[in-house]
Protein backbone atom coordinates (compact mmCIF):
# COMPACT_ATOMS: atom_id res chain seq x y z
CA UNK A 1 0.00 0.00 0.00
CA UNK A 2 1.65 3.24 -1.18
CA UNK A 3 0.17 6.58 -0.14
CA UNK A 4 0.72 9.29 -2.73
CA UNK A 5 1.34 11.87 0.01
CA UNK A 6 3.09 11.21 3.27
CA UNK A 7 1.74 13.39 6.06
CA UNK A 8 4.10 14.44 8.86
CA UNK A 9 4.03 12.66 12.19
CA UNK A 10 2.34 9.31 12.63
CA UNK A 11 -1.24 8.11 12.55
CA UNK A 12 -2.59 7.22 15.98
CA UNK A 13 -3.80 3.60 16.00
CA UNK A 14 -6.63 3.14 18.47
CA UNK A 15 -8.35 0.07 17.17
CA UNK A 16 -8.63 -2.71 19.77
CA UNK A 17 -6.43 -4.87 17.56
CA UNK A 18 -4.23 -4.77 15.73
CA UNK A 19 -2.68 -2.38 18.19
CA UNK A 20 0.46 -0.25 18.02
CA UNK A 21 3.69 -2.26 17.86
CA UNK A 22 6.57 -0.89 19.98
CA UNK A 23 9.84 -0.05 18.25
CA UNK A 24 11.64 -2.71 20.33
CA UNK A 25 9.31 -5.36 18.92
CA UNK A 26 9.73 -4.13 15.35
CA UNK A 27 13.51 -4.17 15.76
CA UNK A 28 13.44 -7.72 17.13
CA UNK A 29 11.35 -8.86 14.18
CA UNK A 30 13.78 -7.34 11.68
CA UNK A 31 16.52 -9.86 12.48
CA UNK A 32 17.46 -12.48 9.90
CA UNK A 33 15.90 -15.95 10.35
CA UNK A 34 17.89 -18.75 11.97
CA UNK A 35 18.33 -22.33 10.84
CA UNK A 36 16.13 -24.73 12.77
CA UNK A 37 19.08 -26.29 14.63
CA UNK A 38 20.30 -22.94 15.97
CA UNK A 39 20.07 -23.06 19.80
CA UNK A 40 19.05 -19.39 19.80
CA UNK A 41 15.75 -20.40 18.22
CA UNK A 42 15.04 -22.91 20.98
CA UNK A 43 15.87 -20.26 23.59
CA UNK A 44 13.51 -17.79 21.94
CA UNK A 45 10.63 -20.30 21.88
CA UNK A 46 11.29 -21.29 25.48
CA UNK A 47 11.30 -17.64 26.54
CA UNK A 48 7.92 -17.12 24.87
CA UNK A 49 6.42 -20.19 26.50
CA UNK A 50 7.73 -19.23 29.93
CA UNK A 51 6.74 -15.60 29.49
CA UNK A 52 3.18 -16.47 28.49
CA UNK A 53 2.86 -18.77 31.50
CA UNK A 54 4.01 -15.89 33.69
CA UNK A 55 1.44 -13.48 32.23
CA UNK A 56 -1.28 -16.15 32.41
CA UNK A 57 -0.24 -16.86 36.02
CA UNK A 58 0.00 -20.59 35.57
CA UNK A 59 2.70 -23.00 36.67
CA UNK A 60 1.30 -26.27 35.42
CA UNK A 61 -0.24 -25.62 32.01
CA UNK A 62 1.39 -26.54 28.71
CA UNK A 63 1.62 -23.66 26.21
CA UNK A 64 1.26 -24.28 22.47
CA UNK A 65 2.00 -21.56 19.90
CA UNK A 66 0.37 -21.43 16.47
CA UNK A 67 1.02 -19.46 13.30
CA UNK A 68 -2.56 -18.22 13.15
CA UNK A 69 -4.98 -15.57 14.35
CA UNK A 70 -7.42 -15.98 17.24
CA UNK A 71 -9.86 -17.95 15.08
CA UNK A 72 -7.10 -20.50 14.63
CA UNK A 73 -6.80 -20.78 18.41
CA UNK A 74 -10.56 -21.34 18.58
CA UNK A 75 -10.19 -24.14 16.05
CA UNK A 76 -7.33 -25.70 18.01
CA UNK A 77 -9.52 -25.81 21.11
CA UNK A 78 -12.53 -27.22 19.27
CA UNK A 79 -10.47 -29.87 17.47
CA UNK A 80 -8.83 -31.08 20.68
CA UNK A 81 -11.75 -30.87 23.11
CA UNK A 82 -14.99 -31.38 21.17
CA UNK A 83 -15.78 -34.58 19.28
CA UNK A 84 -18.48 -34.39 16.58
CA UNK A 85 -21.90 -34.46 18.23
CA UNK A 86 -20.64 -33.51 21.67
CA UNK A 87 -22.24 -30.55 23.43
CA UNK A 88 -20.58 -27.26 24.35
CA UNK A 89 -22.08 -24.39 26.33
CA UNK A 90 -21.18 -21.02 24.79
CA UNK A 91 -22.10 -18.15 27.10
CA UNK A 92 -23.60 -15.28 25.11
CA UNK A 93 -21.48 -12.14 24.89
CA UNK A 94 -22.50 -10.93 21.44
CA UNK A 95 -20.47 -10.99 18.26
CA UNK A 96 -17.45 -13.01 19.37
CA UNK A 97 -19.25 -15.67 21.40
CA UNK A 98 -21.63 -16.18 18.49
CA UNK A 99 -18.72 -16.42 16.04
CA UNK A 100 -17.07 -19.03 18.25
CA UNK A 101 -20.37 -20.93 18.50
CA UNK A 102 -20.83 -20.94 14.72
CA UNK A 103 -17.26 -22.19 14.24
CA UNK A 104 -17.90 -24.98 16.75
CA UNK A 105 -21.04 -26.02 14.90
CA UNK A 106 -19.17 -25.99 11.60
CA UNK A 107 -16.73 -28.51 13.09
CA UNK A 108 -19.52 -30.83 14.22
CA UNK A 109 -20.07 -29.71 17.79
CA UNK A 110 -23.53 -29.25 19.31
CA UNK A 111 -23.78 -25.77 20.80
CA UNK A 112 -26.00 -24.66 23.66
CA UNK A 113 -26.15 -20.87 24.04
CA UNK A 114 -27.08 -18.73 26.99
CA UNK A 115 -28.96 -15.57 26.00
CA UNK A 116 -27.07 -12.38 25.21
CA UNK A 117 -28.60 -9.29 26.77
CA UNK A 118 -27.27 -6.25 24.92
CA UNK A 119 -25.25 -3.95 27.10
CA UNK A 120 -24.89 -6.51 29.91
CA UNK A 121 -22.19 -9.02 30.89
CA UNK A 122 -22.84 -12.76 31.12
CA UNK A 123 -25.21 -13.68 33.95
CA UNK A 124 -23.55 -16.52 35.93
CA UNK A 125 -27.03 -17.76 36.88
CA UNK A 126 -27.70 -18.55 33.21
CA UNK A 127 -24.56 -20.68 33.05
CA UNK A 128 -25.44 -22.44 36.29
CA UNK A 129 -29.00 -23.15 35.13
CA UNK A 130 -27.89 -24.79 31.87
CA UNK A 131 -25.33 -26.94 33.67
CA UNK A 132 -27.87 -28.05 36.30
CA UNK A 133 -30.26 -29.09 33.53
CA UNK A 134 -27.52 -31.23 31.97
CA UNK A 135 -28.23 -34.22 34.22
CA UNK A 136 -26.54 -36.62 31.79
CA UNK A 137 -23.37 -34.50 31.89
CA UNK A 138 -23.20 -34.26 28.11
CA UNK A 139 -21.65 -30.78 28.03
CA UNK A 140 -17.90 -31.23 27.71
CA UNK A 141 -16.86 -27.57 27.99
CA UNK A 142 -18.06 -24.07 28.81
CA UNK A 143 -16.68 -21.44 26.41
CA UNK A 144 -16.35 -17.93 27.85
CA UNK A 145 -15.06 -14.80 26.08
CA UNK A 146 -13.38 -12.81 28.84
CA UNK A 147 -13.54 -9.45 27.03
CA UNK A 148 -15.76 -9.23 23.98
CA UNK A 149 -13.99 -6.76 21.74
CA UNK A 150 -17.18 -5.82 19.90
CA UNK A 151 -19.19 -4.86 22.96
CA UNK A 152 -16.34 -3.61 25.16
CA UNK A 153 -17.67 -5.76 28.02
CA UNK A 154 -15.49 -7.83 30.37
CA UNK A 155 -17.06 -10.82 32.09
CA UNK A 156 -16.49 -11.98 35.67
CA UNK A 157 -14.48 -15.20 35.40
CA UNK A 158 -14.41 -16.08 39.12
CA UNK A 159 -18.20 -15.79 39.06
CA UNK A 160 -18.32 -18.17 36.08
CA UNK A 161 -16.15 -20.71 37.91
CA UNK A 162 -18.32 -20.36 41.02
CA UNK A 163 -21.45 -21.02 38.93
CA UNK A 164 -19.89 -24.19 37.55
CA UNK A 165 -18.94 -25.28 41.07
CA UNK A 166 -22.47 -24.71 42.36
CA UNK A 167 -23.79 -26.86 39.51
CA UNK A 168 -21.16 -29.49 40.39
CA UNK A 169 -20.52 -30.01 36.69
CA UNK A 170 -17.31 -31.57 35.31
CA UNK A 171 -17.20 -29.51 32.08
CA UNK A 172 -13.95 -27.82 31.18
CA UNK A 173 -13.77 -24.05 31.63
CA UNK A 174 -12.33 -22.62 28.40
CA UNK A 175 -11.58 -18.89 28.25
CA UNK A 176 -10.78 -16.59 25.34
CA UNK A 177 -8.37 -13.90 26.59
CA UNK A 178 -7.54 -12.47 23.15
CA UNK A 179 -8.66 -8.95 24.13
CA UNK A 180 -7.90 -9.05 27.85
CA UNK A 181 -4.52 -10.68 28.48
CA UNK A 182 -1.87 -8.20 29.67
CA UNK A 183 -4.59 -5.55 30.08
CA UNK A 184 -7.07 -6.93 32.62
CA UNK A 185 -6.36 -9.08 35.68
CA UNK A 186 -6.32 -12.80 34.85
CA UNK A 187 -5.03 -15.78 36.80
CA UNK A 188 -5.41 -19.16 35.13
CA UNK A 189 -4.49 -21.39 38.07
CA UNK A 190 -6.26 -19.36 40.76
CA UNK A 191 -9.49 -19.26 38.74
CA UNK A 192 -9.13 -22.94 37.80
CA UNK A 193 -9.41 -22.33 34.09
CA UNK A 194 -8.66 -25.50 32.13
CA UNK A 195 -7.91 -24.01 28.71
CA UNK A 196 -6.92 -20.46 27.76
CA UNK A 197 -6.50 -19.11 24.24
CA UNK A 198 -5.13 -15.81 23.02
CA UNK A 199 -3.50 -13.99 20.15
CA UNK A 200 -0.65 -11.59 19.56
CA UNK A 201 -2.19 -8.42 18.12
CA UNK A 202 -3.77 -6.75 21.12
CA UNK A 203 -2.21 -6.03 24.53
CA UNK A 204 0.69 -8.37 23.71
CA UNK A 205 1.78 -5.69 21.18
CA UNK A 206 2.84 -8.00 18.34
CA UNK A 207 1.53 -7.90 14.75
CA UNK A 208 -1.30 -10.31 13.89
CA UNK A 209 -0.44 -13.89 13.03
CA UNK A 210 0.56 -15.61 16.27
CA UNK A 211 -1.86 -17.38 18.62
CA UNK A 212 -1.45 -19.57 21.69
CA UNK A 213 -3.34 -22.07 23.79
CA UNK A 214 -2.54 -22.96 27.42
CA UNK A 215 -3.83 -26.36 28.54
CA UNK A 216 -3.95 -27.93 32.00
CA UNK A 217 -3.67 -31.65 32.77
CA UNK A 218 -7.44 -32.19 32.90
CA UNK A 219 -7.93 -30.71 29.45
CA UNK A 220 -4.98 -32.67 28.07
CA UNK A 221 -6.62 -35.89 29.23
CA UNK A 222 -9.90 -34.87 27.54
CA UNK A 223 -7.93 -34.21 24.37
CA UNK A 224 -6.25 -37.63 24.52
CA UNK A 225 -9.64 -39.34 24.76
CA UNK A 226 -11.07 -37.29 21.88
CA UNK A 227 -11.08 -39.30 18.65
CA UNK A 228 -11.57 -36.27 16.37
CA UNK A 229 -9.11 -36.52 13.43
CA UNK A 230 -6.60 -33.67 13.63
CA UNK A 231 -2.98 -33.00 12.79
CA UNK A 232 -1.85 -29.37 12.68
CA UNK A 233 -3.88 -28.40 15.77
CA UNK A 234 -3.10 -31.52 17.82
CA UNK A 235 -1.75 -30.73 21.30
CA UNK A 236 -0.21 -34.15 21.87
CA UNK A 237 1.67 -33.97 18.56
CA UNK A 238 3.04 -30.52 19.44
CA UNK A 239 4.19 -31.53 22.91
CA UNK A 240 7.82 -31.95 21.93
CA UNK A 241 11.23 -30.46 22.73
CA UNK A 242 11.90 -30.04 19.00
CA UNK A 243 11.02 -26.65 17.56
CA UNK A 244 9.75 -27.95 14.23
CA UNK A 245 7.40 -30.35 16.05
CA UNK A 246 6.21 -27.64 18.42
CA UNK A 247 5.00 -25.78 15.33
CA UNK A 248 4.15 -28.75 13.13
CA UNK A 249 6.75 -27.41 10.72
CA UNK A 250 8.80 -24.24 10.42
CA UNK A 251 8.22 -21.79 13.30
CA UNK A 252 7.13 -18.21 12.47
CA UNK A 253 10.47 -16.87 13.66
CA UNK A 254 9.88 -13.14 13.22
CA UNK A 255 6.64 -13.20 15.21
CA UNK A 256 8.21 -15.32 17.95
CA UNK A 257 11.12 -12.87 18.20
CA UNK A 258 8.58 -10.06 18.46
CA UNK A 259 6.68 -11.85 21.22
CA UNK A 260 9.87 -12.42 23.20
CA UNK A 261 10.62 -8.69 22.96
CA UNK A 262 7.07 -7.66 23.91
CA UNK A 263 7.04 -9.96 26.93
CA UNK A 264 10.36 -8.43 27.96
CA UNK A 265 8.77 -4.97 27.83
CA UNK A 266 5.84 -6.14 29.96
CA UNK A 267 8.10 -7.63 32.62
CA UNK A 268 10.41 -4.63 32.59
CA UNK A 269 7.47 -2.35 33.34
CA UNK A 270 6.03 -4.91 35.74
CA UNK A 271 2.84 -6.88 35.12
CA UNK A 272 1.01 -5.20 37.99
CA UNK A 273 2.08 -1.79 36.65
CA UNK A 274 0.90 -2.71 33.15
CA UNK A 275 -2.53 -3.63 34.47
CA UNK A 276 -2.70 -0.44 36.53
CA UNK A 277 -1.75 1.65 33.49
CA UNK A 278 -4.57 0.09 31.50
CA UNK A 279 -7.01 0.84 34.31
CA UNK A 280 -5.99 4.51 34.48
CA UNK A 281 -6.14 5.05 30.72
CA UNK A 282 -9.49 3.28 30.42
CA UNK A 283 -10.93 5.48 33.14
CA UNK A 284 -9.69 8.56 31.29
CA UNK A 285 -11.44 7.43 28.10
CA UNK A 286 -14.58 6.61 30.03
CA UNK A 287 -14.55 10.05 31.66
CA UNK A 288 -14.47 11.63 28.20
CA UNK A 289 -17.25 9.39 26.88
CA UNK A 290 -19.39 10.18 29.91
CA UNK A 291 -18.98 13.87 29.09
CA UNK A 292 -19.77 13.32 25.40
CA UNK A 293 -22.93 11.41 26.30
CA UNK A 294 -24.36 14.52 27.94
CA UNK A 295 -25.08 15.85 24.44
CA UNK A 296 -27.72 13.16 24.01
CA UNK A 297 -26.39 11.51 20.84
CA UNK A 298 -23.78 9.12 22.26
CA UNK A 299 -23.80 6.59 25.09
CA UNK A 300 -21.81 3.72 26.52
CA UNK A 301 -22.91 0.43 25.00
CA UNK A 302 -21.98 -1.33 28.26
CA UNK A 303 -24.63 -0.40 30.80
CA UNK A 304 -22.71 -1.79 33.79
CA UNK A 305 -19.77 0.48 34.73
CA UNK A 306 -17.88 -2.30 36.53
CA UNK A 307 -18.01 -4.46 33.37
CA UNK A 308 -16.54 -1.81 31.04
CA UNK A 309 -13.37 -3.13 29.51
CA UNK A 310 -9.91 -1.71 30.16
CA UNK A 311 -9.03 -2.66 26.57
CA UNK A 312 -11.73 -1.01 24.45
CA UNK A 313 -14.71 1.27 24.89
CA UNK A 314 -17.73 0.78 22.64
CA UNK A 315 -19.76 3.95 22.03
CA UNK A 316 -23.27 3.60 20.65
CA UNK A 317 -24.69 6.45 18.55
CA UNK A 318 -28.25 7.64 18.11
CA UNK A 319 -30.26 6.92 14.98
CA UNK A 320 -29.31 9.25 12.15
CA UNK A 321 -25.64 9.49 13.12
CA UNK A 322 -23.17 7.61 10.92
CA UNK A 323 -20.32 6.18 13.01
CA UNK A 324 -18.41 5.27 9.86
CA UNK A 325 -18.34 8.93 8.83
CA UNK A 326 -16.90 9.82 12.25
CA UNK A 327 -14.25 7.16 11.78
CA UNK A 328 -13.39 8.33 8.29
CA UNK A 329 -12.98 11.97 9.28
CA UNK A 330 -10.98 11.04 12.37
CA UNK A 331 -8.60 8.92 10.30
CA UNK A 332 -8.25 10.99 7.13
CA UNK A 333 -8.31 14.53 8.56
CA UNK A 334 -7.03 14.10 12.08
CA UNK A 335 -4.81 10.96 11.81
CA UNK A 336 -6.66 9.02 14.52
CA UNK A 337 -7.72 5.50 13.56
CA UNK A 338 -10.56 4.04 15.64
CA UNK A 339 -12.72 0.96 15.08
CA UNK A 340 -16.30 0.47 13.95
CA UNK A 341 -19.12 -1.67 15.23
CA UNK A 342 -19.07 -5.43 14.60
CA UNK A 343 -21.88 -7.91 14.09
CA UNK A 344 -25.15 -6.58 15.54
CA UNK A 345 -23.40 -3.28 16.34
CA UNK A 346 -22.32 -2.58 12.75
CA UNK A 347 -23.50 0.91 11.83
CA UNK A 348 -24.57 1.53 15.43
CA UNK A 349 -21.30 2.18 17.23
CA UNK A 350 -17.65 3.08 17.10
CA UNK A 351 -14.90 1.78 19.35
CA UNK A 352 -11.81 3.32 20.92
CA UNK A 353 -9.00 0.90 21.71
CA UNK A 354 -6.79 1.78 24.68
CA UNK A 355 -4.60 -1.24 25.12
CA UNK A 356 -1.01 -2.27 24.62
CA UNK A 357 1.72 0.28 23.87
CA UNK A 358 -0.32 3.31 24.98
CA UNK A 359 0.42 6.26 27.29
CA UNK A 360 -1.60 9.28 28.54
CA UNK A 361 -0.45 11.65 25.80
CA UNK A 362 -1.57 9.18 23.13
CA UNK A 363 -4.98 8.79 24.79
CA UNK A 364 -5.46 12.56 24.96
CA UNK A 365 -4.46 12.90 21.31
CA UNK A 366 -6.94 10.20 20.34
CA UNK A 367 -9.77 11.81 22.29
CA UNK A 368 -8.97 15.19 20.76
CA UNK A 369 -9.07 13.69 17.28
CA UNK A 370 -12.43 12.03 17.93
CA UNK A 371 -13.85 15.31 19.29
CA UNK A 372 -12.57 17.11 16.19
CA UNK A 373 -14.20 14.53 13.91
CA UNK A 374 -17.51 14.78 15.72
CA UNK A 375 -17.34 18.57 15.47
CA UNK A 376 -16.78 18.37 11.71
CA UNK A 377 -19.69 15.94 11.38
CA UNK A 378 -22.01 18.11 13.45
CA UNK A 379 -22.56 15.41 16.06
CA UNK A 380 -24.07 16.86 19.25
CA UNK A 381 -21.82 15.90 22.14
CA UNK A 382 -21.07 17.21 25.60
CA UNK A 383 -18.09 19.56 25.38
CA UNK A 384 -15.04 19.19 27.55
CA UNK A 385 -14.37 15.46 27.23
CA UNK A 386 -10.63 15.89 26.89
CA UNK A 387 -10.60 18.14 29.95
CA UNK A 388 -12.40 15.47 31.97
CA UNK A 389 -9.92 12.87 30.81
CA UNK A 390 -7.06 15.15 31.90
CA UNK A 391 -8.72 15.64 35.27
CA UNK A 392 -9.02 11.88 35.69
CA UNK A 393 -5.39 11.30 34.77
CA UNK A 394 -4.28 14.06 37.15
CA UNK A 395 -5.75 12.13 40.08
CA UNK A 396 -3.03 9.45 39.93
Amino acid sequence: MNDSIRLPGHRFLHSPGPSRVPDEVLHAMSRQPMDLADPRLDRCIAACEAGLKRVLQTEQADVFLYASNGHGAWEAVIANVVAPGQAVLVAGTGHFSESWAVQTEAMGGRVIRTPWVQGRPIDPADVEAVLREDVKREIVAVFIVHTDTASGITNDLPAMRAAMDRADHPALLVVDVVASLAAAPFAMDATRVNVVLGASQKALMVPPGLAFVAVDATAMEVSRRNSTPRFYWDWERRKSPLSYRKFCGTPPQSLIAGLEASLGLIFREGLAEVLERHRRLAEAVQAAVQCWSEGGALRFFCEVPAARSVSVTTIEVSEGIDPEAIRSVARERFEVAIAGGLGPLAGRAFRIGHLGDINPAMILGCLGGVEAAMTVQGVPFGRGGVERAIARLALD
